[in-house]
């Protein structure tokens, strides 16, 4: 899936967070949008994504009839539903978008076995974080959008996410929101947010 964006803008109220983006992203490249905290770069991948209206501009996404069903996206404002346990979660999650593996494999590959039959609501933040990045890099997706993708991770979790950008990014269109360069360091574009104020 190619997407495309031709002088897209978005405002709060009568403040413009970003004005007269364009840019296409390919399918199979990796970009990085960066900039300082509160700069909008998670308001550009929400917008990117279609979970925000864009206030101007047009967004396509080609070569698919069903954009949505296509990208897969991790964020730290992503709320899950903490009265299921992880297994109820991604049996709920594969509904609408299949994983690549059982609920079990998906569950070992980011450290979360013992937890399988937990509800949610008693994880810490970063199992929970493990568990977002779960459903986003092992679901059937064309598109990876991942804002932040480390936070609440301990040192283990960041060598988690390491061996999860290095092993499941083959042909996705990965888009990420960070001013932390150990995040998007695998990033082949780097789009900076301040360019379109």
């Amino acid at each position: 899936m190619i997407i495309e964006l031709a002088d897209v803008g978005k405002r709060y109220n009568r403040q413009w967070i970003f004005r007269h983006f364009n840019y296409t992203f390919q399918q199979g490249n990796s970009y990085a949008i960066t900039g300082a905290n509160g700069s909008g770069k998670s308001t550009l991948l929400q917008v990117i994504a279609g979970a925000v209206m864009q206030s101007e501009g047009y967004i396509s996404y080609l070569n698919t009839d069903f954009p949505h069903t296509k990208i897969s996206i991790a964020t730290p404002y992503l709320e899950l539903i903490e009265e299921l346990t992880a297994n109820e979660f991604l049996k709920f999650h594969s509904a609408f978008k299949p994983l690549k593996f059982s609920f079990s494999k998906v569950l070992e590959d980011v450290g979360l076995s013992a937890s399988a039959n937990k509800q949610i609501r008693y994880f810490s933040s970063g199992m929970k974080q493990r568990l977002k990045l779960a459903q986003a890099f092992l679901s059937e997706s064309e598109c990876l959008f991942l804002d932040e993708p480390t936070t609440n991770l301990d040192a283990q979790g960041i060598q988690l996410y390491r061996h999860l950008i290095e092993n499941h990014h083959e042909g996705r269109t990965i888009i990420i929101s960070s001013n932390d360069i150990n995040e998007y360091s695998s990033c082949r574009e780097i789009i900076k947010i301040e360019n379109y104020k």
